[in-house]
């Protein structure tokens, strides 16, 4: 093999001309949006009864009326077809955590030789896909096959280009034949709908109009690896597993800090606007992009968005970025930790509440101390997280983002709270008794005269923290990269929904005794922060002095893997809270535990597997071709000779490893998947790590020409 060659490929292999740059104008006023149906859209093709009817649904989460389904059909499907659409799907997302669709034509004989296209209320409102070939975690048999997609207005429908057409995408609930929910997105809505019903009362305490609703807004920040195309495909462990079972550290990694926020370079960027401006048509209000700190690693972040439709733009994210790399000759890598020993990546979710009037519920102001709503708001924050740590840990578990937590890239398995030093202060005056402002902002000078002074935020930013107050929101940082966000949200609006519901009762009660606002919501303030301010650590959330403190000084959870943290799902406590506020049933939390379990086994299994498949089949050979090549050698030579030691000594380590694992992958630990998700995490994983070791000590000895896997040195740094 001839690695030469393929290095030069792999960066050469840019197949796509460069297209007309997008005039900014249009890409404003023309593009954006332009392949959704959005209600403005909307009202142009429906009368105003129907645009009315409809239009309650969506912004006001009125029931929706079957009676208007045949007009917004028609309207649909005419305006699909005007932009060249030719089927339409209803796009769902089922608990594997992507998404799914099974895509209908138009077309549809009318039984003289000729066709119409046709597409009915019926079709648009409910489609029946198989239901038996996704996970249910119990709730459907494997005989019980039916499911339901029924369509969510409230997240408005889109065209998805390819190179010879369009189809319609119709976002949509999966729900099993008995009622349950089979998605990620329902239980999303019915949080929303949970938190709109607490927080409105709350709002009305503080002044707020009636005909006030609430909801969660998110943008949310994904990172993603980009590597040459040509590589992918040479390395089964990242086609089969998506990370990289095998690898030897390059002299070079991130050490130099030069990456981060670097000049991006021609052919990623000319990638990036590609991918821009498919999201820009879809109405994805993409605003940042830069490089990340791991070589090859990068960033895309949209705006705030009402959480059910950045939910779905997020799932269009990840497929355009996959789709629109491979124009480039270029992979993008979504899993958590695709390289050891550099930044994995994650998914910052920044959660915030906001009416319907636009009003963000966790805005400071400028004397936040004053605001009395938002100190309710964060105070009833911090006793969401502090009571429901497990329910935000699960939210993130996965077999791959265990690579990622609690590393120098991604904040710890143990949940906390970073306030910042204002708010800190803040809640420490109120506590104290002073009151008063807390810390000044200010102007930061440069030292220059020709430099402006700048404002200076009154508290700094904490990466290390898991649950962080950025100004106006909250930044959970501890998602994956390649997860959905619906089910982190879901948890947000449910956790928070409680909390305010019991904040709301006692500043009701503190009212009818007779306190005034002022007094009262300083109290509730107060007595919130005493109770629960083992929630909050500022400092450095990679420090062992930190997990040490929170597990032993604060008594906070330390759930370090998937497995410690997936149990606590069904607690009774979290059986009770989603239940009270009818977000699951206790069989569907039931259910996604036992897929959760599932999906950690088969993920670890199939990793374990190909691990024994390329030790087996690729390495050892390789090792044993330069071994026969050091034989050959006739002239006496003790580098040759040292040389050959060392590949026999290392050969046979990773023989005698590879032993090892094959006998644990034979091994499935039990017939139940609880059993068999804790042998792969306790013998599989172990015995994965002890292969590769040998194998990345031969990758460093043995000759360049035999060994058959790109490095890391060329995956990582050949653009």
């Amino acid at each position: 093999m001839n690695h030469d060659f393929d290095v030069m490929s792999a960066a050469r292999n840019w197949r796509v001309d460069a297209p007309a740059p997008t005039p900014p104008a249009q890409v404003v006023g023309e593009l954006f949006a332009s392949d959704v149906l959005t209600l403005e859209e909307l009202k142009t093709r429906l009368s105003k009864a129907d645009y009315r009817s409809l239009r309650g649904t969506v912004e006001r989460g009125e029931r929706l009326n079957p009676a208007i389904a045949e007009t917004v059909a028609l309207a649909m499907k005419t305006w699909a077809m005007e932009r060249g659409a030719t089927h339409y799907t209803h796009w769902f997302q089922p608990l594997t955590g992507a998404t799914a669709e099974k895509h209908d034509s138009f077309l549809s004989p009318n039984g003289d030789g000729l066709a119409m296209a046709t597409f009915s209320g019926k079709e648009l409102i409910q489609a029946e896909p198989d239901a038996s070939s996704f996970p249910s975690g119990g709730l459907r048999a494997t005989f019980e096959a039916r499911g339901y997609t029924a369509w969510d207005p409230s997240s408005p429908a889109f065209i998805m280009r390819h190179a010879n057409g369009a189809t319609l995408c119709i976002p949509t609930v999966f729900a099993a034949w008995t009622g349950e929910a089979l998605d990620n997105k329902t239980p999303l809505l019915r949080s929303t709908e949970a938190l709109n019903r607490v927080v409105t009362p709350a709002l009305h305490l503080f002044g707020a109009s009636a005909g006030t609703r609430v909801g969660s807004s998110m943008g949310v920040e994904q990172e993603y690896f980009l590597i040459a195309e040509e590589y992918f495909y040479r390395r089964p462990d990242l086609v089969m597993t998506g990370r990289t079972l095998f690898g030897a550290q390059p002299p070079r990694g991130q050490e130099l800090e030069d990456h981060y926020f670097g000049a991006i370079p021609d052919r990623v960027l000319s990638f990036m606007t590609d991918a821009e401006l498919q999201l820009y048509a879809l109405g994805i209000p993409v605003k940042t992009r830069h490089n990340e700190v791991a070589p090859g690693q990068f960033e895309i972040a949209p705006i705030y968005e009402d959480s059910n439709v950045a939910a779905d733009h997020q799932q269009l994210i990840m497929q355009v970025l996959r789709n629109t790399a491979r124009k480039y000759g270029l992979v993008c890598l979504l899993h958590e930790k695709p390289f050891a020993g550099v930044n994995g990546s994650g998914k910052h979710c920044n959660w915030s509440m906001a009416t319907d009037a636009g009003e963000n519920l966790l805005e400071p102001g400028d004397t936040p101390h004053e605001n009395l709503q938002f100190l309710f708001f964060c105070a009833a924050v911090l006793r969401a997280v502090d009571e429901h740590q497990d329910l935000l840990r699960i939210s993130v578990a996965s077999a791959s983002n265990d690579h990622r937590l609690g590393a120098n890239e991604a904040p710890p398995a143990i949940i906390s709270i970073f306030l910042g030093s204002e708010l800190t202060d803040i809640l420490d005056r109120i506590d104290s008794g002073e009151g008063g402002r807390g810390t000044a902002a200010g102007l930061l000078g440069l030292g220059s005269s020709v430099l402006p002074p700048i404002p200076r935020h009154a508290g700094d930013r904490n990466r290390t923290s898991p649950f962080a107050f950025t100004g106006n929101k909250f930044e959970f940082r501890a998602a994956g990269s390649s997860q959905s966000i619906s089910f982190p949200v879901t948890v947000l609006n449910t956790i928070v929904a409680d909390a305010v519901q019991s904040l709301t009762a006692e500043l009701k009660a503190r009212l009818e005794g007779g306190m005034d606002l002022d007094s009262a919501v300083g109290e509730l303030v107060r007595d919130t922060y005493r109770q629960h301010r083992r929630i909050v650590f500022n400092g450095d959330g990679y420090s062992a002095e930190w997990h040490h403190e929170a597990e032993h000084g604060r008594g906070l959870l330390n759930l370090r893997t998937s497995l410690d943290a997936i149990p606590h799902l069904t607690d009774p406590k979290n059986v009770d809270l989603f239940g009270r506020f009818g977000v699951l049933s206790e069989r569907e939390l039931a259910a996604r535990q036992e897929i959760m379990y599932d999906i950690y086994f088969k993920t670890v299994n199939i990793e374990g597997e190909t691990t024994e498949y390329i030790a087996q089949t690729i390495i050892l050979p390789a090792a044993a071709d330069y071994l026969g090549d050091l034989g050959a050698v006739r002239i006496a030579s003790r580098a040759v000779e040292a040389t050959a030691r060392e590949v026999c000594q290392l050969t046979d380590e990773l023989y005698d490893a590879l032993q090892a694992l094959r006998e644990q992958n034979r091994t499935l630990g039990g017939d139940e998947m609880h059993d068999k998700a804790h042998h792969v995490r306790d013998h599989v994983l172990p015995a994965m790590r002890e292969v590769r070791q040998a194998a990345d000590r031969l990758e460093k000895v043995v000759a360049d020409k035999h060994w058959p896997l790109p490095t890391y040195r060329q995956m990582l740094f050949v653009k």
